[in-house]
């Protein structure tokens, strides 16, 4: 089954797990592929362009975030766009190694001729402290299955 657009309900959420999964791997260089060479970026406040930017980028995230673990779910689609929530834990090796929940939402376009790579993502993320006691995604759990309350979503 393709996962490249004009995507169905089925293969946007494969697209998505795809996504989660390989995010989770932590590799810049690997998922940096998935994105097209003149993609563009908005992360928070930071606007970058093309695959080494977001490669360079990516090591710089996974340096400041140790324990990365991180959840996407589906939030609408269209024939070659996805939009995602996100939920993902991090210790901040820039703050003493708090532990913190990022909370977010992804605007993804697809270039329709370029394998179903990504042209555009626009992301907006919060971060909030959390204790250990309030850990998700502690080591060994399955992101997916995980039960997020109403009022996280």
């Amino acid at each position: 089954m393709s996962l490249a657009p004009p995507f169905t309900a089925e293969t946007a959420h494969k697209k998505v797990k795809a996504a989660q999964n390989l995010w989770n791997t932590q590799n810049p260089d690997n998922v940096a592929k998935a994105y097209t060479t003149n993609t563009i970026w908005r992360n928070r406040d930071r606007f970058l362009s093309g695959t080494a930017e977001i490669t360079e980028f990516l090591v710089q995230k996974w340096q400041k975030e140790k324990n990365y673990k991180l959840r996407k779910e589906l939030f609408a689609f269209s024939s070659n766009r996805i939009a995602v929530q996100f939920w993902y834990e991090y210790q901040d090796s820039h703050d003493n190694m708090k532990w913190k929940r990022c909370y977010g939402l992804e605007d993804w376009t697809y270039d329709d001729e370029d394998g179903g790579k990504m042209r555009k993502r626009q992301m907006s993320g919060n971060d909030v402290e959390i204790a250990e006691g309030q850990r998700w995604f502690k080591e060994g759990v399955d992101v997916d299955s995980v039960e997020i309350g109403e009022e996280h979503w």
